[in-house]
């Protein structure tokens, strides 16, 4: 499981979007970029970041280490701010940390990449079902010379479907994925693509699926019709993902 570390201090607001993150410093004495459990879009954006951030991993992707933050209710009380006061006491418990990365900045699309970056991160949005990695919103940051994708929330969306019960995987295997507006299709396009699904269909598996899932907290899984635990959830999202490896027409779709 990732590790748990305790927020010492709200830093900023990061007033991007609806979820207002913010920059926290934690008892590591690391500074973190604090996705908040209590923010509008609920627990399961912190499930699909944390999925994201070990596919990418293990991809050979660069982004940033994750950690679970402890925030208790004391921190509140030292808040001005009226609306962040109300998202600190609505997210008391384990909130999602990503690891801040100072000085670094956006992908503007000048940089040019190192062979295969590009098509790596397409085939990744393409796996997630990514819909948030657009010229408007790259998510995508540079930093020591090197791309980091950061920013997942918005994907793995079949799961904001569940309140009726896990569903099929079946359905979310053969998921069409739109990439018209993807900040990277000329540079993937240019990469080869067949090469970047063999080696990445190699690479994962229901193993590395199982021990990415292993590093979500169970405070995170909230129960639904047909998995009603922790480990019944984390076992969905699995048969889930094995399911997309499994199946190859949401890439052949977009990789022509």
């Amino acid at each position: 499981m990732m590790p748990t570390v305790s927020v010492t201090r709200y830093v900023a607001p990061l007033r991007e979007g609806g979820s207002l993150p913010g920059i926290v410093e934690a008892d590591d004495l690391g500074t973190y970029v604090c996705k908040f459990r209590g923010a509008g879009q609920g627990l399961r954006v912190l499930v699909a970041e944390t999925i994201a951030s070990g596919l990418a991993t293990r991809l050979g992707l660069q982004t940033p280490r994750l950690v679970a933050l402890e925030l208790a209710d004391a921190l509140a009380r030292y808040e001005a701010d009226e609306e962040i006061q109300d998202l600190l006491r609505a997210s008391l418990g384990l909130n999602l940390g990503v690891d801040f990365l100072p000085g670094s900045f956006g992908f503007d699309g000048t940089t040019s990449l190192p062979e295969g970056v590009a098509g790596t991160v397409f085939w990744l949005d393409a796996f997630i079902a990514n819909v948030d990695r657009s010229w408007r919103n790259p998510n995508l940051l540079l930093w020591h010379g090197d791309l980091w994708v950061i920013d997942h929330g918005a994907s793995l969306y079949f799961h904001h479907g569940w309140s009726g019960g896990v569903g099929d995987p079946a359905r979310f295997a053969a998921l069409r994925w739109n990439a018209d507006d993807h900040v990277l299709l000329e540079a993937a396009k240019a990469d080869d693509l067949e090469a970047i699904d063999r080696r990445a269909r190699a690479t994962l598996s229901r193993a590395a699926f199982e021990e990415i899932l292993a590093d979500v907290p169970d405070a995170w899984l909230e129960p639904v019709p047909g998995a009603d635990s922790p480990d019944a959830v984390r076992a969905a999202y699995v048969a889930f993902l094995d399911a997309r490896l499994q199946a190859t027409a949401w890439w052949e779709a977009v990789s022509r």
